[in-house]
């Protein structure tokens, strides 16, 4: 019996998420630190790394707290949101809070970067556009709008990398988080010498970059104090939080596919062989397998979709009366349309104007209907998503959900009668943090492999089936759902333009 431990943190879009796990695939304990998110304008994003620091090590603190003897913790892995841009100083102090991967800010030097640099040979060299999200157009936003900040950067990080610093005093990535930069190649899982050049960024401003399961760096004495453990426990190199979430799900093999909904929604499917789409509509990138890569298709208000509407016309409400109303609403919410486009689109259309709608609203219709209709148009987008994916070649099987929105048993069914295809729903605790516990468990060298570990630590999931009367009504649903975009193109573009500065 293994009786190591290993620690995960998850530096998510809320709070620090900090999981103590055995060699069993058992967790022992959790603890989530919260902070803010800033939103100075309309479109954009920000967090305080500082703020990340203090509750990244509340929650380690915490769960280490709960070892019987320090000594049994072989690891700390690290997961974390990812595409923020993260700038130091030759100190290694935050010149400025961090840009998140929600911020549309970026909309003028994506196109600008995409202009001068040509998409083709972003997609050739990162097999990804330089979508708004990703650290090359925040970086060319600074040049432009703070140039004096600019001249001052010593250092780019990633924020999990930031929390890595601080417990390690040094300066790595992974493959994972560094394949959504707009600078690294996830063929070679290097940095991209051509792309560098092209965009003029300084090499030396960039970490070190290694393998999700190898040692990048170890706890510092100091911060061993602040947490109670021991100095020189490995951190691994770990992944960003889809990545992670993916190991976790045991998303090892081709085509292996995982749906996590989460406040974006993601599809995250795992294969042999590097890939990405034509048009850039897929994100792609390494995965934390090596010799592995991943598709991702994310639609970027999922759960969102769904605080959005209890915070703004039912704060009182609680998340499970609103979906258990909904369950009386018959497929279809009775005509009732929603478009999840709050934070813009990212696949398949890759439009930061694009804007949430709900389509044939009457005086009939009630809240239950609404949240239907929400849970509906979120299964919708995470549908598209997968079809872009599809459509690279990649092959998909083996459906998964993971995240908050898997804990709806209403929400699952949806998404299995949208597919038409019976899913496995992850237990819950399962999720990123989990993964990177795991990645450090291989990286202190308890395990072989990801894949060793994933089917050492493997559990039954509850499988959930279509509903065999929805699946006609959500195909003509889906279709007029699809009609939607095109038909308001013209319109949201107006809305964007408008409420710049607004």
């Amino acid at each position: 019996m293994r009786s190591v431990l290993a620690i995960g943190l998850d530096l998510g879009t809320t709070g620090a998420r900090a999981v103590l796990t055995d060699g069993l695939g058992q967790t022992l304990a959790v603890h989530e630190s919260s902070y803010g998110l800033l939103t100075p304008r309309p479109g954009w994003a920000e967090q305080a790394p500082e703020d990340w620091e203090r509750a990244a090590f509340e929650a380690l603190g915490t769960v280490a707290a709960h070892a019987d003897d320090p000594a049994d913790i072989c690891a700390i892995g690290l997961t974390g949101q990812m595409h923020g841009l993260v700038l130091l100083d030759q100190r290694l102090r935050p010149l400025r809070r961090a840009i998140i991967w929600c911020d549309l800010r970026t909309m003028d030097q994506r196109r600008f970067l995409e202009q001068r640099v040509g998409a083709a040979k972003f997609i050739e060299h990162t097999g990804n556009l330089p979508l708004e999200g990703f650290q090359a157009p925040k970086l060319e936003w600074i040049r432009e709008h703070e140039p004096e900040l600019f001249d001052r950067i010593a250092h780019v990080l990633l924020p999990k990398d930031f929390i890595r610093l601080r417990l390690t005093n040094e300066l790595w990535t992974d493959v994972t988080d560094a394949s959504g930069t707009g600078y690294f190649d996830p063929r070679t899982r290097e940095w991209s010498k051509p792309m560098i050049d092209s965009l003029e960024i300084d090499h030396r401003w960039l970490p070190r970059v290694c393998e999700s399961t190898a040692i990048a760096g170890r706890l510092t004495q100091s911060a061993g104090d602040r947490l109670g453990l021991p100095a020189g426990i490995p951190i691994a190199g770990g992944a960003g939080d889809q990545p992670a979430g993916g190991v976790a799900a045991r998303i090892v093999n081709d085509g292996d596919t995982v749906i996590t909904i989460g406040t974006s929604g993601v599809v995250f499917v795992a294969t042999n062989a590097y890939a990405a789409s034509n048009d850039g509509t897929v994100q792609a990138g390494a995965h934390a397998i090596p010799k592995t890569w991943q598709l991702m298709g994310v639609t970027q208000a999922a759960g969102l979709s769904l605080r959005w509407l209890r915070d703004t016309f039912s704060p009182a409400t609680s998340y499970l009366e609103l979906v258990e109303e909904a369950q009386s609403v018959p497929a279809g919410s009775r005509g009732l349309l929603w478009l999840p486009y709050l934070q813009g689109e990212r696949t398949p259309y890759l439009d930061a104007n694009a804007r949430a709608a709900l389509v044939g609203l009457t005086a009939a219709h009630n809240r239950a209907d609404v949240v239907r209709a929400v849970l509906e148009g979120v299964a919708f987008s995470l549908c598209d998503a997968l079809e872009a994916i599809q459509k690279t070649g990649a092959s998909t099987c083996s459906f998964k959900l993971a995240g908050g929105g898997a804990r709806s048993s209403l929400w699952c069914r949806v998404i299995a009668s949208v597919l038409d295809a019976s899913v496995m729903v992850e237990p819950e605790g399962r999720g990123p943090a989990f993964g990177a516990a795991l990645l450090g468990s291989v990286a202190a060298g308890e395990f072989d492999s990801v894949l060793q570990a994933c089917e050492e630590m493997k559990i039954p999931a509850d499988v959930v089936d279509p509903n065999t009367s929805w699946v006609q009504v959500m195909a003509t649903t889906l279709s007029r759902y699809r009609d939607l975009y095109p038909a308001l193109l013209a319109t949201n573009r107006e809305a964007a333009a408008s409420q710049i500065d607004a």
